[in-house]
């Protein structure tokens, strides 16, 4: 799984506390929905923005459940 990080999504990442290896489960794992630009991926508390194109994996955004209430 080839993934590519935006600056954004790396500065969600270390604030939300979330790494690399959380990121892969939840895409491979955790239920998809469709968004405008892309796909929604939601597995335990994690929530993973990301567009594909072949086999990479655009990471948009990352955010937990608690992160998405404030």
């Amino acid at each position: 799984m080839i993934i590519q990080f935006t600056k954004h999504a790396k500065e969600k990442m270390d604030i939300e506390g979330i790494d690399e290896e959380q990121i892969k489960r939840a895409i491979r794992m955790g239920a998809i929905s469709r968004q405008t630009d892309g796909y929604l991926a939601a597995y335990t508390y994690i929530r993973v923005a990301f567009a594909r194109k072949g086999e990479a994996y655009r990471i948009k955004t990352v955010f937990t459940e608690k992160g998405d209430r404030l």
